[in-house]
Protein backbone atom coordinates (compact mmCIF):
# COMPACT_ATOMS: atom_id res chain seq x y z
CA UNK A 1 0.00 0.00 0.00
CA UNK A 2 1.16 3.40 -0.33
CA UNK A 3 1.48 4.05 3.30
CA UNK A 4 4.09 1.41 3.53
CA UNK A 5 6.75 3.52 1.84
CA UNK A 6 5.52 6.88 3.33
CA UNK A 7 5.27 6.36 6.84
CA UNK A 8 5.98 3.94 9.70
CA UNK A 9 3.46 1.36 10.38
CA UNK A 10 3.90 2.14 14.41
CA UNK A 11 3.60 5.74 13.84
CA UNK A 12 0.92 5.29 11.72
CA UNK A 13 -1.36 3.13 14.31
CA UNK A 14 -0.76 5.93 16.95
CA UNK A 15 -1.77 8.80 14.22
CA UNK A 16 -4.56 6.91 13.69
CA UNK A 17 -5.41 5.85 17.51
CA UNK A 18 -5.13 9.92 18.81
CA UNK A 19 -6.88 11.43 16.08
CA UNK A 20 -9.87 8.44 16.37
CA UNK A 21 -9.95 9.53 20.21
CA UNK A 22 -9.81 13.95 19.42
CA UNK A 23 -12.95 12.96 17.05
CA UNK A 24 -14.92 10.88 18.97
CA UNK A 25 -14.43 13.36 21.75
CA UNK A 26 -15.43 16.23 19.36
CA UNK A 27 -18.10 14.39 18.05
CA UNK A 28 -19.86 13.20 22.11
CA UNK A 29 -18.99 17.22 22.58
CA UNK A 30 -21.11 18.36 19.47
CA UNK A 31 -23.81 16.09 20.26
CA UNK A 32 -24.20 16.99 23.85
CA UNK A 33 -23.64 21.09 22.69
CA UNK A 34 -25.90 21.02 20.04
CA UNK A 35 -28.11 18.94 21.33
CA UNK A 36 -28.76 21.04 24.55
CA UNK A 37 -28.97 24.39 22.48
CA UNK A 38 -32.26 23.53 20.52
CA UNK A 39 -33.42 22.11 23.55
CA UNK A 40 -32.64 25.70 24.99
CA UNK A 41 -34.23 27.37 22.03
CA UNK A 42 -37.18 25.94 21.95
CA UNK A 43 -37.36 26.43 25.26
CA UNK A 44 -37.61 30.41 25.14
CA UNK A 45 -34.18 30.53 26.21
CA UNK A 46 -34.16 33.43 23.50
CA UNK A 47 -30.90 34.71 23.18
CA UNK A 48 -31.62 36.25 19.27
CA UNK A 49 -32.88 33.07 18.48
CA UNK A 50 -36.32 34.17 17.27
CA UNK A 51 -34.71 35.26 13.56
CA UNK A 52 -35.86 31.98 11.85
CA UNK A 53 -33.17 32.38 9.54
CA UNK A 54 -30.66 33.01 12.47
CA UNK A 55 -31.90 29.25 13.73
CA UNK A 56 -32.00 27.36 10.43
CA UNK A 57 -28.29 28.33 9.45
CA UNK A 58 -27.55 27.00 13.58
CA UNK A 59 -29.22 24.02 12.65
CA UNK A 60 -26.98 24.16 9.25
CA UNK A 61 -23.61 24.31 10.82
CA UNK A 62 -24.26 21.75 13.44
CA UNK A 63 -25.29 19.11 10.86
CA UNK A 64 -21.76 20.23 8.53
CA UNK A 65 -19.79 20.02 12.34
CA UNK A 66 -21.26 16.26 11.97
CA UNK A 67 -20.61 15.44 9.00
CA UNK A 68 -16.57 16.68 9.37
CA UNK A 69 -16.64 14.84 12.15
CA UNK A 70 -18.25 11.56 10.51
CA UNK A 71 -16.26 11.96 7.59
CA UNK A 72 -13.10 11.90 9.67
CA UNK A 73 -14.13 9.11 11.98
CA UNK A 74 -15.05 6.97 9.12
CA UNK A 75 -11.82 7.89 7.09
CA UNK A 76 -9.60 6.66 10.37
CA UNK A 77 -12.00 3.75 10.61
CA UNK A 78 -10.77 2.55 7.22
CA UNK A 79 -7.12 3.45 7.77
CA UNK A 80 -7.56 0.81 11.36
CA UNK A 81 -9.21 -1.71 9.21
CA UNK A 82 -6.64 -1.67 6.74
CA UNK A 83 -4.03 -2.08 9.93
CA UNK A 84 -5.46 -4.83 10.78
CA UNK A 85 -5.29 -6.48 7.02
CA UNK A 86 -9.32 -6.41 6.92
CA UNK A 87 -8.89 -4.49 3.75
CA UNK A 88 -5.82 -5.12 1.52
CA UNK A 89 -3.57 -2.66 0.00
CA UNK A 90 -4.90 -2.09 -3.18
CA UNK A 91 -8.64 -1.92 -1.89
CA UNK A 92 -7.33 1.13 -0.15
CA UNK A 93 -6.88 2.87 -3.83
CA UNK A 94 -10.64 2.90 -4.07
CA UNK A 95 -12.39 6.23 -3.51
CA UNK A 96 -14.65 4.89 -0.97
CA UNK A 97 -11.87 4.86 1.36
CA UNK A 98 -10.93 8.41 0.66
CA UNK A 99 -11.82 10.98 3.13
CA UNK A 100 -15.42 12.41 1.77
CA UNK A 101 -16.07 16.17 0.73
CA UNK A 102 -17.02 18.31 4.54
CA UNK A 103 -18.38 21.69 3.04
CA UNK A 104 -16.95 24.79 4.99
CA UNK A 105 -18.18 27.31 7.40
CA UNK A 106 -19.47 30.79 5.93
CA UNK A 107 -17.06 32.78 8.79
CA UNK A 108 -19.86 35.52 8.87
CA UNK A 109 -22.43 33.37 9.88
CA UNK A 110 -20.62 31.93 12.07
CA UNK A 111 -19.30 34.81 13.49
CA UNK A 112 -23.15 35.22 14.77
CA UNK A 113 -23.12 32.43 16.88
CA UNK A 114 -22.05 31.65 20.61
CA UNK A 115 -18.72 31.58 21.67
CA UNK A 116 -19.03 27.76 22.35
CA UNK A 117 -20.37 27.18 18.76
CA UNK A 118 -17.55 28.76 17.01
CA UNK A 119 -15.14 26.52 19.17
CA UNK A 120 -17.09 23.47 17.55
CA UNK A 121 -17.16 24.76 14.31
CA UNK A 122 -13.31 25.75 14.51
CA UNK A 123 -12.02 22.85 15.85
CA UNK A 124 -14.19 20.17 13.68
CA UNK A 125 -12.62 22.42 10.84
CA UNK A 126 -9.01 21.95 11.89
CA UNK A 127 -9.59 18.27 12.19
CA UNK A 128 -10.49 17.77 9.05
CA UNK A 129 -8.04 19.78 7.70
CA UNK A 130 -5.41 18.01 9.29
CA UNK A 131 -6.66 14.75 8.40
CA UNK A 132 -7.26 15.88 4.70
CA UNK A 133 -3.17 16.89 4.96
CA UNK A 134 -2.39 13.28 6.61
CA UNK A 135 -4.33 11.66 3.86
CA UNK A 136 -2.09 13.70 1.06
CA UNK A 137 0.68 12.86 2.68
CA UNK A 138 0.11 9.33 2.35
CA UNK A 139 -0.92 9.14 -1.06
CA UNK A 140 1.70 11.74 -2.48
CA UNK A 141 3.83 10.40 -4.95
CA UNK A 142 6.79 12.81 -3.79
CA UNK A 143 6.02 11.31 -0.19
CA UNK A 144 6.64 7.77 -1.46
CA UNK A 145 9.56 8.83 -3.56
CA UNK A 146 11.69 11.30 -1.11
CA UNK A 147 12.46 10.42 2.92
CA UNK A 148 11.47 12.69 5.32
CA UNK A 149 14.44 14.93 6.70
CA UNK A 150 14.33 13.60 9.78
CA UNK A 151 14.55 9.85 8.52
CA UNK A 152 17.23 10.66 6.76
CA UNK A 153 19.17 11.98 9.52
CA UNK A 154 18.31 9.12 11.87
CA UNK A 155 19.54 6.76 9.11
CA UNK A 156 23.14 9.01 9.42
CA UNK A 157 23.13 8.55 12.78
CA UNK A 158 22.55 5.36 13.03
CA UNK A 159 25.00 4.29 10.49
CA UNK A 160 27.72 6.53 12.31
CA UNK A 161 27.31 4.24 15.30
Amino acid sequence: MYLAASLDQGLHRRLVDGLYVEAMVMADEARAYFDTRETSASDGDDGGWDDPLRRVAFACESLKVTTRLMHIIAWLLSQRAWQRGEIDDAEMWDEKYSLGHAAGTDPAMAATFPFAARALIDASQDLYERVARLQERMTSPRAQMEPSPARVLMERLSTAF
